[in-house]
């Protein structure tokens, strides 16, 4: 029964994750936290349910990006550029998550996913800092030509922090990554999703690195929430090629919102 409900979780975490760009540890880490006490599953910390998660977004990072490299969205140099910062940030975030309780881990990662949502919001009425600044890079889609530029240091000193958040919580960056890409540089949504996940991929190696080294995985929940995952980014991957661009940014603010306010209530109680 354990088996079964892990590869159910991993399949909805990674497919909702690699939809939207966040990598899915933003329903791993609630689920084990959640799960862990109860009559089929043993307790676990904080620091385990990240380190786990990291491992896990490693299979879906690989998983959804070889996905969306065939359907060619993913911005190569954009994913890189990023990468050295985010490198560093996820090291610096595994040590920093030592020093993190239950209710505080609930209370801040709750706000964090809550403050993104509403960044997004207002998304679409705010001009790109610095869509015009840069390298220029072209994406052609259904929807049409989009142009936009990437600033390599500014890029670079983001996803340090991007980096630093996903090592901290184990959500691999996205959700504060895509967010990022669509407002600093004026990336597409859906290039934006697709990169994010390239970044995911590699940025998990590091900071699963990191937490292994640590003693922070679970590995039977890791063994078991590993199937589950890359079946589940393969189909995230395949609905994010059907649907527009305005409803990729509508369904990542729904999920950041609702996971926020329950990881809120979980800090707080």
């Amino acid at each position: 029964m354990e088996w079964i409900i892990l590869l159910i979780i991993g399949f909805i975490a990674a497919a909702i994750g690699a939809l939207v760009g966040l990598g899915g540890g933003i329903i791993i880490v609630p689920a084990l936290l959640f799960l862990g006490g109860t009559a089929l599953f043993a307790p676990v910390s904080p620091q385990v349910s990240v380190g786990t998660s990291s491992v896990i977004l490693i299979i879906t990072g690989l998983s959804s990006t070889l996905a969306y490299m065939k359907q060619k969205k993913v911005d190569y140099k954009l994913g890189f550029i990023l990468f050295i910062g985010s490198a560093p940030g996820s090291i610096l975030g595994a040590y920093a998550n030592k020093g993190l309780d239950m209710s505080q881990f609930s209370l801040y990662f709750g706000l964090f996913m809550v403050f993104m949502s509403f960044v997004l919001m207002f998304k679409s009425r705010a001009k790109p800092i610095f869509g015009t600044r840069g390298i220029p890079r072209t994406f052609i889609d259904q929807e049409g030509t989009h142009t936009y530029s990437i600033e390599p240091v500014t890029g670079t000193v983001a996803s340090f922090i991007v980096g630093f958040f996903g090592g901290l919580f184990g959500i691999g960056g996205g959700s504060l990554m895509v967010p990022a890409m669509i407002m600093l540089f004026a990336v597409p949504p859906h290039v934006a999703v697709a990169t994010s996940m390239l970044l995911i991929f590699l940025s998990a190696g590091v900071s699963s690195a990191t937490h292994i080294s640590l003693g922070n995985v679970e590995w039977f929940y890791a063994a078991a929430l590993v199937p589950g995952a890359w079946f589940g980014a393969k189909f995230g991957a395949w609905l994010n090629a059907r649907i527009a661009s305005k409803t990729v940014v509508l369904l990542l603010r729904l999920v950041l919102i609702l996971i926020g306010i329950r990881l809120i209530w979980q800090g707080i109680s």
